[in-house]
């Protein structure tokens, strides 16, 4: 009995850095596999085989143009990272604004003991 494709998703398809790397390649226009491939020093088996995992994830479509599969970005799925990003967004901020706070009171506390000093 045949194994079913595997379907992999969003978070999956971009834990790969090649991944992103051809997403945000795909994001300024479509492109055949040949094209695509010049950009990776990787074999052109390499670049479809992370190309059908962005398609399984959704995240890439494809259309044939005579002989060749060209493809293109589907940024749609992105907005389920961007949901999931979000919620933990508000912790990065408070930590940036702690931070800030931080930096900006030793900034002061070392201003005026330097004016002390003189």
């Amino acid at each position: 009995m045949a194994e079913p494709a595997q379907k992999y998703d969003v978070f999956q398809a971009i834990a790969d850095p090649t991944r992103r790397k051809l997403l945000h390649l795909l994001g300024n226009e479509e492109m055949p596999v040949t094209e695509i491939s010049g950009h990776f020093p990787m074999t052109r088996t390499a670049v479809s085989k992370h190309l059908r995992v962005l398609a399984k994830a959704g995240l890439v479509r494809d259309r044939k143009v005579g002989r060749e599969t060209r493809y293109r970005l589907n940024a749609e799925p992105l907005r389920e990272l961007e949901q999931w990003l979000s919620y933990y967004e508000r912790f990065w901020d408070n930590k940036l604004s702690m931070l800030k706070h931080y930096v900006e009171s030793n900034n002061t506390d070392i201003s005026t003991r330097a004016k002390a000093e003189d």
